[in-house]
């Protein structure tokens, strides 16, 4: 059997930026753990879609997701798992990893044209957003979707409800 085809979609963070120039512009660079995918990430990604011309997805590594304080089981899907299911989206071009507490080197080495997170972020305290709008790029928060959380999953499974 041949390998599904999102699978190609996964990069390296060394192959990334090779990749990125492939894409069609403008391109969205968005991050986070996505844990267990729920309808709060797909309609995000989809939405951050549309802002462009293609979407990159960067997620943070298990170490540096289990840095964020989520709990001792988080994530609860290793990143290799994470990056298979996010690549088998459609809104999704692309999808490679970082190691660090926020994505700030990737960024600064990717320089996409737009920066993406979700509303619960104040995007003017994010570094991100100084970094991407210096080199003259955008940055913009996408309106959160209520009542979806993997934190909120993950209590409710823990809960037996």
């Amino acid at each position: 059997m041949s390998q599904p085809a999102f699978l190609s979609r996964i990069v390296g963070r060394r192959e990334a930026p090779a990749r990125l120039a492939q894409l069609p512009g403008p391109v969205v660079f968005t991050n986070g753990v996505f844990d267990v995918l729920h309808r709060g990430h797909v309609t995000y990604l989809a939405q951050a879609r549309a802002v462009g011309g293609s979407l990159v997805v960067a997620l943070n590594t298990d170490a540096s997701a289990r840095r964020l304080g989520k709990g001792p089981d988080r994530p609860l899907n290793n990143e290799q798992d994470r990056a298979i299911v996010i690549a088998a989206l459609e809104s999704v071009s692309l999808v490679t990893w970082f190691d660090e507490d926020t994505p700030v080197e990737l960024l600064s080495e990717l320089r996409p044209h737009v920066y993406v997170k979700g509303g619960d972020y104040d995007m003017r305290k994010l570094a991100e957003t100084a970094l991407v709008e210096g080199y003259g790029g955008r940055a913009l928060a996408i309106p959160f979707v209520d009542g979806y959380s993997t934190s909120q999953l993950v209590q409710k499974i823990k809960a037996g409800s």
